[in-house]
């Protein structure tokens, strides 16, 4: 396996009584596509939603255990969250575009992080919109309202404004499955191409997609890591029957 970027250890959390991971160990290497797959329910957006801390949001909700991103264990007491989900970005299930222009919705993050001249956000829109795939399509209207932009170019730029404060990780929610066929189909290359320089980890429910995608994969069972291996291993060669019966939609 390659280098880690991410490492949880014992993982458990709590929505108050309710647990919804348990024991929770497995580490993400760096710039790979990791796929997490399970049926609804099972703790696949909670635990990504751990990476960043995006349930610190969540009334009641109690972490134990360690979740490392680079070394460093991100439920310390002393962690900027700021800082960190700056680092760790994050693109949900539905577009979710502030209602604002294509190129103040892309520049909204460095400003919020000090980048003011006009020349480096431009810079910034540029290079993040293309590393989006979508510069060719919007560089003639920047000032045009991103919700005019259909689904599928609305979440790609969702990507861009994400890459536009330079993460290390992306983490990706169920990404595509607003979205038709053809702009599902751009997603995944996008994620292909991404790899090259971001960690990556998808939630999908689509098994098709965490194949075509991803060079790992992890299944989650009922809050529980039941397996976690190469992708084409866990495809073809799983050693828990349960993998093997997700997988071949027994279940689920």
């Amino acid at each position: 396996m390659s280098e880690i970027e991410i490492e949880s250890k014992d993982l458990n959390l709590w929505y108050g009584t309710a647990q919804a991971l348990k024991e929770i160990t497995m580490a993400v290497p760096t710039k790979k596509v990791t796929a997490i797959i399970g049926p609804s329910g099972c703790g696949k957006s909670t635990f990504i939603r751990c990476i960043n801390r995006m349930n610190d949001l969540i009334k009641d909700c109690r972490v134990t255990g360690e979740l490392l991103f680079e070394g460093m264990n991100i439920y310390d007491r002393d962690v900027d969250v700021v800082t960190l989900r700056k680092k760790i970005g994050m693109v949900f299930q539905k577009p979710n575009p502030f209602p604002m222009s294509i190129y103040d919705n892309v520049a909204y993050g460095p400003r919020l992080h000090g980048v003011k001249e006009r020349e480096e956000l431009d810079r910034i829109v540029e290079v993040s919109l293309k590393a989006a795939a979508l510069w060719d399509e919007v560089s003639e209207i920047p000032d045009r309202s991103a919700l005019g932009l259909s689904g599928g170019q609305q979440q790609r730029l969702c990507i861009a404004r994400t890459l536009a404060v330079e993460p290390n990780v992306v983490l990706f929610d169920e990404p595509c499955s607003a979205l038709d066929p053809i702009s599902t189909a751009k997603i995944e290359d996008l994620i292909n191409n991404l790899k090259r320089d971001y960690t990556i980890v998808i939630v999908t429910h689509n098994m098709q997609q965490a194949a075509r995608v991803s060079d790992y994969t992890a299944f989650f069972l009922l809050g529980e890591i039941i397996e976690f291996g190469k992708t084409k291993q866990i495809f073809e060669m799983p050693d828990k029957k349960s993998t093997e019966d997700y997988i071949t939609g027994r279940f689920g």
